[in-house]
């Protein structure tokens, strides 16, 4: 699989895979142009697929090249346990029970802030909900917070420019609101036990600077947001609108019991698989306190996880060399850079496997890191579950690549020099 044919092949997927992101509002134009053929280029318009499909090309040039059994023992060589927890935590966090209940904190404490009740609503969704990503995990953060904020922020009669920006902030602050513990955040995840970080280094190394970056870009996007926002009036009526029928404690206290479990468990697929069995039966057997599950966005939202498993398990022959041969400075800048383009957590994977990494070295590498994982829809593994669970309130029902790196901007610089200059 080292060869430098299936090298370069596996790097031209990828790159082809980049552009395929870059180009989903290409294909949904298409679509209508073209309607004999909507489905498929609704297909290649979900950005969700993009990393699954070009997968599928390499394994299927992979086995033209040396053979169908080496091509499956790579597939299978994998570890796709961050796309199966990702779907798992999607789908849970989702629920009515633990929605609700999220939902009913965040509008207590919004009353009892002294601003608007809407803007002090879009402010916790943006800044106390990413934070709470430290410990619920990067991947059911995004999820709670993108299903609170897409009635108020990404819906009809809020320019397409604030949208992205909302989106820029939310991405940015899931990446960086969950440093605050060492395994919340993937690229974090991944370096923790090679150098020996727990929480505790986590919170006053990165984690405080981290909070007052989430802030920071919280309070400026809430502010931008203020005149786009619904009356207390129409939040209230969209509250009592939305099916409103009361979810016992008991059945709240089952469904975050079990969210608990999955998050303990998250680096074992046989244990938190089995605890994802039990709560499809719990929603089964209490279905009058339920909604209809996510299940088909978290399943493509795996698909797309997985997919990037397997092209980016092939690319460590290009990457590992630039982030081994750079300076701490000129590390940060780089891995900002190149989340871009990579998932960080792989970005750091790779970092972790240098001999002699300086600890100056590993603080720069995973500050620009995480720094940069708003960026774009594959900087960082949640990044994919807030764009399927938001995508409908954009024109095309689709998040352009550039509108959301021209959103991220701004959040990114203001992490990154916290992260430098504190």
């Amino acid at each position: 699989m080292n060869t430098p044919l299936i090298q370069w092949i596996a790097a031209a997927l990828f790159g082809v895979a980049l552009l395929h992101t870059f180009s989903v509002k290409f294909f949904e134009r298409l679509s209508h142009r073209y309607p004999r053929h909507a489905g498929l280029f609704h297909l290649l318009g979900e950005v969700e697929v993009v990393f699954g499909f070009w997968a599928m090309v390499l394994i299927v040039a992979m086995a033209l090249a040396v053979g169908g059994p080496q091509a499956l023992q790579y597939a299978e060589s994998r570890n796709y346990t961050e796309p199966l927890f990702v779907f798992v935590v999607m789908v849970i966090a989702a629920s009515r029970p633990v929605l609700r209940t999220v939902m009913a904190i965040v509008h207590t404490l919004a009353k009892l802030a002294p601003v608007p009740t809407p803007l002090a609503t879009a402010w916790l969704g943006l800044a106390a909900v990413p934070l709470l990503g430290s410990l619920i995990t990067e991947p059911a953060a995004m999820t709670i917070a993108a299903l609170m904020l897409a009635p108020q922020i990404f819906r009809a009669g809020v320019p397409e420019r604030l949208k992205y920006l909302a989106l820029g902030v939310l991405f940015v602050n899931v990446s960086i609101g969950g440093t605050l513990t060492s395994y919340a955040a993937p690229p974090v995840l991944m370096v923790a036990a090679t150098w020996g970080w727990d929480s505790a280094f986590m919170l006053t190394t990165f984690g405080w600077k981290a909070a007052l970056a989430v802030l920071v870009n919280a309070t400026a996007c809430a502010l931008a947001l203020r005149r786009h926002l619904p009356s207390a009036e129409a939040l209230q009526a969209g509250q009592e609108a939305a099916d409103q029928r009361p979810v016992p404690m008991s059945v709240a206290a089952v469904h975050i019991a079990l969210l608990a479990g999955v998050v303990l468990f998250a680096h074992h697929p046989v244990v938190f698989l089995g605890i994802f069995l039990m709560f499809l039966g719990y929603t089964q057997a209490y279905a009058r306190h339920q909604s209809p599950l996510i299940l088909k966005e978290a399943l493509l939202v795996g698909f797309f996880l997985a997919g990037l498993v397997v092209l980016g398990g092939m690319q460590q022959w290009w990457l590992q060399p630039i982030v081994a041969g750079l300076e701490p400075l000129a590390l940060f800048a780089g891995a900002l850079g190149l989340t871009a383009i990579t998932d960080n957590a792989a970005l750091t994977y790779l970092g972790s496997l240098i001999q002699g990494i300086t600890p100056a070295a590993q603080y720069m590498l995973v500050a620009g890191a995480v720094a940069g994982g708003g960026l774009t829809v594959i900087a960082n593994a949640p990044n994919p579950a807030g764009v399927a669970l938001l995508k409908n309130g954009f024109a095309d029902q689709t998040v352009g690549a550039g509108g959301l790196l021209l959103g991220a901007l701004g959040p990114t610089a203001v992490a990154a020099a916290a992260f430098l200059l504190l």
